[in-house]
């Protein structure tokens, strides 16, 4: 009781939640990540409240984990390796502190979700370039410091974007500002004066957000984000260019990459596509059978100056290159139109979330790699469903290039019915093989959750003599989120 006093001391009664109920998963099963349940659910409302947590548990030994996103959760870095960690939930801090058109910059609290930001950016002419359909409770900026591929890669100028800057509390208590968000950025004097929360210049420079990002909330917890935007276009249209086979979408992909086309630009098999358009699960194998086996998704957008123009000139150029490939540029095929698929994608997924619409549960697998190496990696896992006698035309395929196209996000999502115990265990034993398949085959597991983190630093010594270096300077005690990574 001890320590509960000591929490409501620093929070108020209302504010920490003893025993907490164990939340249902929706993927990992309990032979992937033991659920643990949480000793005590603290809900902080500002980052002072934060950091007084911090310190706290410095002193007192105990175990933190940072949840920004509500529920359902699925990769395992929101559940506690220990029985006395607290749980820290940012949720409630949710306000958009500030939008600033001119810089098209938006600052934000870690509970502020995609539907809550768009919405209200819209309402300056702006947008936030999200992940393909995030679930409608994830958090912008967990997103973005999980490093959630983005739809756009002409935008994707490196692996943050579109983060800036970032107020963090480290693991030893202490409170920073990374890049050149040197303030909160509430004041509007500051910014009429020109002091913008933005990344620091300079290729010397050091910028400690790098350091924060993708560490599943092992060094610190961030409470702040300055995001960039784009303009919200005025012309957008969607296009769908089919083919039978992946080879020949790929070069093509690659040519509209070199030219900088396309505002979104993504490839789905069947399958995924499928899952995203069908209002029911049932109908999703039927939909599955009517859709091209492989589309390139091809969005345009015009921006406030001559956005007509720019659309109908990009709109000629890529139908020219998709006929130079034996391709067609086509607003509509069989089963989807390109422009009912822009209006769910400009949102977040609806319920249930997307990836687990088909059976109810899901193990998913993703790495980077490049894009011309991805026919590999499928017949790769093809040939593990087939050893376990799982349904190759179950997975989901989505290819993402990202960074300007220097490489790309490939994913596989592997539904399964929940209520089946044969079939979780079969897709349960096929996420693992397929996992150490892919890994050996040199796809880059650059966010080794649950089972990939051992697989991932086994691999490279002295990259985790590294890290537990830096673990050390930033979180001496251990107290954030241990068990996860190589910590």
């Amino acid at each position: 009781m001890e320590k509960k006093t000591q929490l409501i001391e620093i929070l108020g009664e209302e504010a920490v939640l003893e025993n907490p109920p164990i939340e249902e998963s929706f993927s990992l099963d309990p032979t992937l990540i033991p659920p643990l349940r949480p000793h005590f659910v603290v809900k902080p409302r500002n980052v002072d409240e934060v950091q007084k947590i911090v310190l706290w548990a410095n002193q007192t030994g105990t175990p933190l984990v940072p949840v920004s996103s509500g529920p359902p959760h699925f990769r395992g870095d929101t559940l506690p390796a220990a029985p006395e960690a607290v749980t820290v939930d940012l949720s409630g801090m949710k306000r958009i502190l500030k939008v600033d058109r001119r810089n098209r910059l938006v600052l934000i609290e870690p509970g502020v979700t995609y539907g809550q930001l768009q919405s209200e950016l819209q309402k300056h002419g702006l947008r936030v370039i999200m992940p393909l359909l995030p679930r409608s409770t994830k958090s912008v900026l967990a997103a973005l410091l999980e490093r959630e591929p983005p739809m756009s890669p002409k935008y994707h100028w490196h692996v943050m974007e579109p983060l800036r800057s970032l107020e963090v509390v480290w693991g030893n208590g202490d409170k920073l500002y990374t890049g050149s968000g040197t303030f909160r950025g509430e004041r509007e004097e500051d910014w009429l004066e020109g002091r913008v929360p933005v990344l620091g210049l300079g290729p010397g420079q050091v910028d400690y957000y790098r350091i924060i990002s993708g560490a599943q909330g092992t060094m610190g917890i961030a409470t702040w984000a300055s995001v960039k935007c784009e303009v919200f276009p005025e012309v957008h249209k969607l296009f769908l260019v089919p083919s039978a086979t992946l080879e020949p979408l790929i070069d093509f992909t690659y040519r509209l990459l070199r030219f900088r086309f396309g505002d979104e630009l993504f490839i789905l098999n069947s399958t995924s596509l499928a899952t995203i358009l069908a209002d029911r699960p049932e109908h999703v194998p039927s939909l599955r059978d009517t859709l091209p086996p492989w589309v390139v998704v091809v969005g345009i957008a015009g921006g406030q100056i001559l956005p007509r123009e720019r659309v109908q000139a990009q709109e000629s150029d890529i139908r020219d290159i998709a006929q130079e490939f034996g391709l067609q540029l086509m607003p509509a095929v069989p089963g989807c139109r390109g422009g009912d698929l822009l209006k769910i994608l400009r949102q977040p997924s609806g319920e249930p979330y997307w990836k687990i619409r088909y059976k109810g549960g899901m193990q998913e697998i993703f790495f980077l790699t490049t894009l011309d190496r991805t026919p590999g990696y499928i017949a790769t896992m093809v040939s593990a469903a087939n050893d376990y006698r799982y349904p190759a035309p179950d997975i989901g395929v989505y290819i993402q290039p990202v960074h300007q196209g220097v490489c790309c996000h490939c994913e596989f999502v592997l539904p399964f019915d929940r209520k089946d115990g044969a079939e979780i265990q079969k897709t349960s034993e096929l996420f693992r093989d397929a996992s150490v398949r892919l890994f050996h085959q040199k796809g880059y597991f650059s966010r080794p959750y649950g089972i990939w983190a051992p697989i991932v630093y086994n691999a490279d010594a002295q990259t985790t003599i590294a890290l537990r270096k830096v673990k050390d300077i930033f979180d001496p005690n251990h107290v954030m989120n241990p068990g996860k990574l190589c910590f």
